[in-house]
């Protein structure tokens, strides 16, 4: 299972960046290779479920995604399952009335899908991407 862990300070409330982060509809927005979510449905923990169709190194994956722990304005841990197994997390901590955004990943390539060779570029492009995703919602949140 690889692992990923990036951050970004974006000049927003918390309010504003968790209300935004947390809405699948929102996700192909910031998210470059998500390209479309459907079947949304909310959750009595206050997450969703829905259905995803990613794009990985040309191919499309579909999936499905659910969070398993929301905390308003903390946290947010989603469990997807499907073409790419993964576990997400975006914590939101208050900094200097702006947001602190973290991002923890833990994924597992689908190596017999893909081949072995596809696995290094695979983790290489999901690194990018993750410092895309932050950068795509600082640019949001800050406009």
């Amino acid at each position: 299972m690889a692992k990923l862990e990036s951050s970004v300070t974006i000049n927003a409330p918390v309010e504003k960046v968790f209300e935004y982060v947390s809405k699948p509809e929102n996700l192909p927005e910031f998210w470059p290779s998500l390209l479309e979510v459907s079947n949304v449905k909310e959750l009595p923990n206050g997450g969703y479920s829905y259905d995803f169709v990613y794009k990985m190194v040309g191919m499309r994956l579909t999936g499905f995604s659910e969070d398993i722990e929301v905390v308003p304005n903390e946290r947010s841990v989603s469990l997807s399952t499907g073409g790419i197994e993964s576990k997400i997390a975006f914590l939101f901590q208050p900094e200097d009335g702006g947001t602190n955004l973290s991002v923890e990943a833990e994924y597992t390539v689908p190596v017999p899908v893909l081949g072995k060779f596809a696995e290094s570029v695979i983790v290489r492009q999901a690194e990018n991407e993750v410092e895309v995703i932050l950068d795509n919602l600082k640019t949001m949140m800050e406009a």
